[in-house]
């Protein structure tokens, strides 16, 4: 092997050298589609507060907008994939079920070392011009692993591979070297909808299209406000993300558990107590949630979401910390208190104690 091919190989062995789980290129020229799939989402305000999303459409539509002198998209993905079905600890309504991704070490942190390594490794031995991204700027990065054949964009609008199933964090190397290209993936979802049928919110209007405004991860993590009313059952014990979508889908039969250490529950993140969780101050949660991206929703969000899984948990020991957080100076937390608290007493219900 001799030129482009040759340069693409050592790429690859690199890629595998830093631990990332797949390698795909894909031209930096990207089709128009994601453009208009993006233009549809935020015309529909499907986005719902996200105004990063509409303030960047353009860029986010293809990585030559973002950059003009990228010529290549290198885009590389890290299994995270869980022990078990995270699904298993819904059941348990004393405990707090945080989504997969977000129970070990932040995945930004992890992936965008490995991609800086692999930058500095390009440029000494290329002299290329590059520039890498991990879920921090306006990059496609499904539709782009999609176009580099690391799997597809499945109903749930997120990636599935042959390989890892659901479980994939993605980087982005954008680069000014001309190199071979894989083939795009093609869709393998089929007639299957097992994805949609599993949202508990309905958040999806419709195959491979999703509305922001009723996913619990949205809700949970990017949503500032209270929690709409109708959602909140619904809800049951997620108190930041839902995996429900990804863990109902066929292929994670060939899914793996995640190599990297970095990836594993912390304990304390695994499946934490309710009752824990309520008693958090501020600098209870930024110390227990150091280097988890959980810390950037800060305290107030994340016991709202908490107080929310207590008032569904039937859990009547909570009802002393619930009605001591009706009085928190945040209004966000005393609001979500006080509907904790009428779910925990409310006339006929089944509280344990």
């Amino acid at each position: 092997m001799t030129g482009a091919a040759d340069i693409r190989a050592q790429l690859q062995a690199k890629a595998r050298e830093l631990g990332f789980d797949q390698f795909g290129i894909t031209p930096a020229e990207a089709s128009d589609k994601i453009g208009q799939g993006l233009q549809e989402f935020v015309s529909k305000n499907h986005h719902g507060t996200m105004e990063w999303l509409a303030d960047r459409v353009h860029q986010r539509s293809s990585p030559k907008n973002l950059w003009p002198g990228a010529r290549s998209v290198i885009m590389l993905a890290l299994n995270y994939g869980p022990d078990d079905d995270p699904r298993l600890l819904l059941e348990e309504k004393r405990l707090g079920n945080i989504s997969v991704y977000a129970r070990g070490k932040d995945y930004h942190d992890v992936v965008k070392k490995r991609l800086k390594t692999m930058a500095r490794w390009m440029v000494e031995t290329f002299g290329c011009e590059l520039k890498v991204f991990v879920d921090t700027a306006p990059v496609p990065e499904k539709p782009l692993a999609m176009a580099a054949g690391l799997g597809w964009q499945g109903k749930h609008t997120n990636m599935v591979s042959r390989e890892f199933g659901s479980w994939l964090f993605l980087g982005a190397v954008y680069t000014d070297m001309d190199l071979p290209c894989d083939e795009p993936h093609t869709d393998q979802c089929g007639s299957c909808r097992a994805c949609l049928d599993a949202c508990p919110t309905d958040a999806f209007p419709e195959p491979y299209k999703i509305d922001a405004r009723r996913c619990i991860s949205y809700l949970t993590i990017e949503h500032k406000g209270p929690i709409p009313l109708e959602f909140r059952r619904a809800m049951g014990n997620r108190i930041y993300g839902c995996d429900d979508c990804l863990a109902a889908c066929p292929w994670n039969k060939f899914a793996q558990t995640a190599s990297e250490a970095a990836f594993h529950a912390r304990v304390e993140l695994d499946a934490p107590p309710l009752a824990d969780l309520l008693d958090l101050s501020d600098a209870d949660f930024r110390q227990v949630f150091s280097g988890s991206p959980i810390k950037r929703i800060g305290r107030d969000r994340f016991v709202r979401n908490v107080l929310i899984a207590a008032g569904n948990s039937g859990n009547g020991t909570l009802l002393g910390k619930v009605k001591q957080l009706t009085s928190d100076p945040v209004a966000l937390v005393a609001e979500a208190a006080e509907w904790a608290l009428a779910e925990l007493t409310q006339e006929g219900s089944d509280i344990e104690t």
